[in-house]
């Protein structure tokens, strides 16, 4: 039996499969009722973020005469009541897509609406800001084509008469996927609720109801009576208005196209410059595209386009989103879609696999600069590559797509149903041959929940029936093993229950290591004055790094024969291996450096087993850094690095300053570190080789600040050429601060490289161009008026002088960590492993660095005005973010 490291109560139930998802920059969101409950997974029990979902109105599409409300197409529109919001399917936007370099979560409820929240990271909120209203841009677009419909003929108007204006979220009961809460019954029957009741036996006596409908309760006074409507029901009634009369065919069909169920996010595209036109709204050549499907089998496409710059100021910062066509990829309900980015940078392509009602699966691609053009209805630019499932009874409920990072043209697609059962396919997109893997009776229930990790060589799948199962592929077939029970480290002790009824979701961690479920509480076993009012559901995390599996196989560990901890040489086997697997992973500049869970564990094996962690670092070190593992000690390792820093990528250096901050030093101050104060200190003298440590980390921190003063200066050097040259871009890099890096130079003169001292002489040839304002000067204290020397590239300090009693005070304001300027009093980026703070955003081509440029001129001469930000800190390479206060929801990188 797995054992949870983590685990944290809702308020809420959750009632539809995929209730869980977890984001490129670690937050965890959870859909519970009417609430999207968003989690930080390093702190669990902190701060929330919130969705709260409303009870909207519905869309005028028509009306409809009285005598076809009992037509087969209408009835249950007419008989709904139920008109509590409720969240039906969430789904994260892959990083970079929100106005502060993080993730966009799209919601859809059970009415239908879609609507797109990005994270409140400047409103000082817990709740989530809405972008953008999917729904009524879909709307918008229907009314316009007229919903499609080829009868054109002007539309009937009556007047006086009451119409049926509904909207359709109602659901056969006979679906297996539409999980009932089994707690909501007996919420509604307890809530007193004024809803007018209809006497549908007689159908003359309903149409009475229907034109009379406030007759029969009480009214205010002043109220407008022939209007009034109970507008909780999905019918209302509305008089003296002017909508179209139409059939009750039009109205279902109209009804269905409007009605979402499921959303789901691509990875981002980008497209080459000749392909993708200038740039309009503020956005740039990469776009994300969101896949939503509805009752009527369609599914619309909608093309949302990455920032062209990205800002924690503006708070309404446009997004730019574009409505690309209509697939009918279904002829009954579309309930589950998977996307996945198939092809080179060159040539990108969308795998879209769709899963529907009627027991149907397909697959269908789409090629990037097709999606970049509005197709219309019915003419989405996606094609058919396979029906892998034919239209059967069993529904399906869930789909999984993975593309393997070795073979970048090899699919694997898991398909849940409704019966409990789930499908594996193979694919080869290049030469089309599709491969069925195997069909395995899982569950006894609906398969809610289906996850890979391990670039596909595990599943996890969840059903209904609350079981959670672990599968490992083994040629072209699965494999059950169990999850790992072992837990590195201290588990925490909490209150939560462990009695749970069901399970409806699995997400995996972006570094694999960890795994996330949320599972429905028991009501009858807690209290129902206490825990049964506060703990409807549990989202729990579980550590998978252990887990069992073919990949790298053949590097047995050789740190221990024999257990230690409970701990098999096995399973320290598959530990070493996924951490260095991973960590070699995020060497992949397409993968963000959001190494939280690789983290956690290094630090829980650190509590319990440090001889082991330092054994899986050194490895790392030695084939990373030294080009292989030959055995050295760990002194001798750390003493090797530094002379190979030269040939070593900037992503590689931003891990290794994420590891000596966050798992040798964690229980030093950054700020501290960053100034060199006290470093070590008691801790020194407990921790082997910490010193060596520290001094590794310094010597892999200048190498980068040496980079980036380098890439400035040259960059400054050339634009004095070049008189076209822009500095107010928005979106692009231009050097600032180039005075206080040659001073920076100059207090580090023994020290830095020849190249640099070059460019320092040259830019000093330019001193009456390097005195103007737009390079900066002449630095003043932002309390005072007093100017500020330049003796730290961390700090800078002025002396206020007091008339009165002749004393000074002295002001301390922290320097940007990317032009070295004193930060202005505005909202800074922040970087939350080293501390630091940025008013300016560095180059990217900084982490895009192969390892010391021979020649930085010779770099930056031909791209001085194209070069892009990037909001990443440049010591650790994770994403910044805005300081928020600690009662509010942040995400955590590391």
């Amino acid at each position: 039996m797995a054992s949870r490291f983590q685990a944290v109560a809702l308020v809420a139930s959750p009632s539809y499969p995929n209730s869980i998802a977890w984001s490129d920059d670690n937050f965890i969101a959870v859909a519970s009722a009417h609430l999207v409950t968003i989690l930080n997974p390093a702190v669990p029990y902190g701060p929330r973020g919130l969705i709260r979902v409303p009870t909207c109105e519905p869309y005028p599409i028509g009306r409809v005469n009285r005598e076809d409300l009992f037509t087969n197409c209408l009835l249950p529109a007419a008989l709904s009541r139920d008109r509590r919001p409720c969240v039906r399917s969430i789904s994260w936007s892959p990083i970079g897509m929100a106005p502060n370099y993080g993730c966009l979560l799209a919601v859809c409820t059970v009415e239908g609406r879609v609507k797109i929240y990005r994270p409140p990271f400047c409103d000082f909120s817990a709740e989530w800001v809405e972008v953008v209203d999917i729904s009524d841009r879909l709307y918008d677009y229907l009314t316009k084509i007229n919903f499609g419909e080829l009868d054109n003929t002007p539309s009937e108007f009556s007047h006086g008469q009451p119409i049926i204006q509904g909207f359709a979220e109602e659901q056969p009961k006979s679906c297996a996927i539409d999980l009932p809460n089994s707690g909501t019954l007996k919420q509604y029957k307890r809530r007193k609720v004024n809803v007018t009741t209809y006497n549908i036996k007689d159908p003359e006596t309903f149409q009475d109801q229907l034109s009379n409908p406030i007759n029969r309760g009480s009214t205010t006074a002043g109220s407008d009576n022939e209007n009034k409507i109970d507008r909780r029901g999905t019918t209302k009634v509305i008089g003296n208005c002017k909508l179209p009369l139409i059939t009750a065919e039009k109205y279902a069909s109209r009804c269905a196209m409007l009605s979402s169920l499921v959303i789901a996010w691509s990875p981002v595209l980008w497209l080459p410059s000749k392909i993708c036109s200038a740039p309009e709204n503020d956005s740039s050549n990469g776009f994300s595209i969101l896949a939503v499907g509805g009752k009527s089998g369609k599914i619309s496409v909608w093309r949302i386009n990455v920032p062209q710059y990205y800002s924690i100021e503006l708070s309404r910062a446009p997004t730019t989103v574009t409505f690309v066509g209509l697939l009918q990829a279904h002829n009954s309900w579309v309930t589950t879609i998977s996307l996945a980015l198939l092809g080179s940078e060159s040539n990108p392509q969308v795998l879209l696999a769709s899963g529907s009602s009627d027991g149907s699966v397909r697959i269908w691609i789409g090629k990037g600069e097709e999606l970049l053009e509005p197709s219309g209805a019915n003419n989405a630019p996606f094609s058919l590559l396979k029906e892998v499932v034919s239209v059967n009874v069993v529904p399906i409920s869930v789909l999984s797509l993975a593309i393997p990072v070795q073979t970048m043209h090899k699919m694997l697609l898991a398909v849940g149903k409704g019966s409990g059962s789930f499908e594996v396919w193979t694919a080869d997109i290049s030469n089309s041959i599709f491969d069925k893997a195997g069909l395995y009776d899982a569950h006894d229930c609906v398969v809610t929940g289906l996850a890979w990790a391990f670039d596909g060589c595990c599943l996890y799948s969840c059903g209904q029936e609350n079981y959670v199962r672990a599968w490992v592929m083994h040629g072209s077939a699965l494999c059950e093993v169990s999850i790992p029970s072992n837990i590195p480290g201290l588990r925490s002790s909490n209150d939560i229950p462990n009695v749970f009824v069901s399970c409806l979701g699995v997400a995996a961690s972006p570094g694999n290591i960890a795994l996330a479920m949320v599972r429905n509480v028991d009501g009858d076993s807690l209290d129902p004055m206490y825990e049964g009012r506060l703990q409807k559901a549990v989202v729990e995390l579980l550590w998978i790094g252990g887990q069992q599996k073919d990949i790298l196989s053949s590097s047995s560990s050789d740190f221990a024969s024999e257990a230690f901890l409970d701990f098999s040489a096995n399973e320290l086997n598959y530990w070493e291996s996924d951490i260095l697997w991973y960590l070699t992973k995020y060497e992949n500049l397409d993968n963000p450096l959001v190494v939280w869970d690789i983290v956690a564990a290094l630090l829980a094996f650190k509590q319990s087993a440090p001889k082991f962690t330092d054994h899986i670092l050194v490895k790392w070190l030695s084939v990373t850094f030294l080009g292989s593992y030959t055995g050295l000690s760990i002194g001798e390792v750390l003493t090797c690095i530094p002379e190979n820093f030269s040939k070593i990528t900037s992503r590689q250096l931003h891990l290794l300053n994420i590891i000596c901050r966050r798992v040798i030093l964690s229980d030093v101050k950054a700020e501290e570190i960053n100034c060199k104060v006290n470093v070590g200190g008691p801790a020194a003298a407990k921790a082997e080789h910490l010193t060596l440590w520290i001094e590794l980390l310094f010597s892999s921190e200048k190498e980068l600040r040496e980079r980036l003063v380098g890439f400035s200066l040259a960059t400054f050097i050339n634009s004095l050429s070049d008189s076209t040259t822009k500095i107010s871009r928005p979106g692009y890099w231009y050097p600032v601060g180039v005075e206080q890096m040659e001073l920076w130079i100059a207090l580090n003169h023994d020290c830095v490289r020849d190249q640099l001292k070059v460019l320092a002489s040259e830019v000093r040839k330019h001193k009456r161009r390097l005195q103007s304002s737009e390079y900066g000067v002449e630095e003043q204290c932002i309390y005072c008026s007093e100017s500020v020397t330049f003796d730290s590239p961390e700090v800078a300090h002025c002396q206020c002088s007091n008339s009165t009693d002749k004393t000074f005070q002295i002001h301390q304001m922290a320097r940007c960590a990317v032009s070295m300027q004193v930060c202005p009093a505005i909202p800074l980026w922040f970087c939350k492993c080293c501390c630091r703070r940025a008013s300016k955003l560095p180059p990217e081509t900084l982490f895009t660095l192969p390892g010391y440029p021979l020649d930085f001129k010779s770099l930056t001469e031909s791209s001085v005005k194209d070069i892009p930000t990037k909001p990443l800190c440049p010591f650790c390479g994770i994403p910044l973010q805005r300081s928020q206060p600690d009662f509010l929801l942040s995400p955590s990188p590391v």
